[in-house]
């Protein structure tokens, strides 16, 4: 038994519903270009790739798979985030996907383009109200997924949503293997997204020592949420950093921001008056209040430490629970092909044991 084409597949013209999400400092062209080519469908990272080189990315991309059916995840919070509007409508890209949303003009003009709106949501009302914006399709993430992420979990979000919306729904959060497909297409959904997965891969440009650091933790427990960073739900595997955060006081947890800070202003060319009145704006709050201010801004800064330099305990280190369950480095394309095949034969057990129970209910009525 094949797997059913879905609005997913039918829309973003993927051989498989699997979508391979967008995460800072990970999902470059390279792991885009594998997701393509194994059949699945991509997200460069638009967030972490510095402005000038966006554009140079998105051209590797289909020069690699000779194909613009991938998509780009951006944040409308971003200096560059009409820059980001502007080459996903130049460039012909199938979707973009984002968290904090463009307004409804952006979303218009970008769907009269051609491209798929795909935003990503942690909540009920959130999924809702990107539906009344002019969402093509909706990810759903459960609070078993890594990063910043809601507190329901996927098997109550995605009912939930499905029975809320009209648009197709997208699972994510605790997907890894096919059984989870199999399961996100019984309940209704159009497919699956998953970045911790993809992550953990041998195609990720994920430096060895993090994904070291990755492939030790054998717990869902020791990948807590904290709200540390900036204040919000940020699911991140326990480390140095975080416990550091965690530990220190307002004032000291301001110095931590202040330095990772400094750093970000001269990796993106702000100028001290800029960066000035960014603090004073932020200090009319408490300290505590600034340094989440801070931290929320430079939080590039943080994914760099573990996601370039390889130093897993310095920064923060995003992941789902799913991690927990993962044990080796496999290419992107064993990957899907392991999960389409096991989703496959899941969906085959289930469609037999549904006719041996007919077969079975027919043989009872007749004698």
């Amino acid at each position: 038994m094949s797997l059913p084409a879905t609005p997913l597949t039918e829309r973003l013209g993927c051989r498989y519903p699997i979508v391979q999400t967008a995460m800072g400092w990970v999902s470059d062209a390279g792991l885009v270009a594998a997701t393509t080519r194994a059949g699945g469908f991509g997200f460069l990272a638009g967030a972490t790739i510095a402005p000038e080189s966006l554009e140079a990315e998105i051209l590797k991309v289909i020069e690699l798979t000779g194909s613009h059916r991938f998509g780009l995840n951006f944040h409308m919070f971003q200096s560059n985030a009409a820059d980001c509007v502007e080459l996903a409508i130049r460039h012909r890209l199938a979707a973009v996907s984002y968290g904090r949303g463009p307004d409804a003009a952006t979303v218009a003009r970008l769907k009269e383009a051609g491209v798929l709106c795909i935003p990503t949501v942690g909540a009920l009302k959130h999924a809702v109200k990107a539906e009344a914006m002019g969402a093509d399709m909706i990810t759903i993430q459960g609070s078993e997924g890594g990063g910043h992420t809601g507190s329901v979990p996927s098997t109550i979000l995605l009912p939930q949503v499905l029975d809320s919306v009209k648009v197709p729904v997208i699972a994510a959060g605790g997907f890894s293997t096919g059984r989870g497909l199999a399961a996100a297409l019984a309940a209704g959904a159009a497919g699956i997204a998953m970045g911790t997965r993809f992550l953990m891969t041998s195609n990720s440009p994920t430096p060895a020592s993090t994904l070291e650091r990755y492939l030790a933790v054998e717990d869902p427990a020791h990948i807590k949420v904290s709200l540390a960073v900036d204040g919000m739900r940020h699911r991140m595997i326990d480390n140095a950093f975080i416990r550091q955060l965690e530990e220190a006081g307002p004032l000291r947890r301001l110095l931590i921001a202040l330095r990772s800070a400094r750093r970000w202003q001269r990796e993106t060319g702000m100028t001290h008056r800029q960066a000035l009145g960014i603090l004073r704006r932020a200090l009319r709050e408490d300290p505590a209040a600034l340094a989440q201010t801070v931290m929320a801004a430079n939080q590039p800064v943080l994914l760099q430490h573990s996601m370039v330099e390889g130093r897993a305990e310095a920064g923060i280190l995003p992941s789902g629970q799913v991690a927990a369950s993962i044990n080796s480095l496999i290419s992107v394309e064993e990957l899907i092909e392991t999960i389409v095949n096991d989703a496959e034969r899941c969906l085959a057990r289930l469609s037999l044991a549904r006719q041996e129970t007919a077969e079975g209910s027919t043989t009872a009525e007749v004698n």
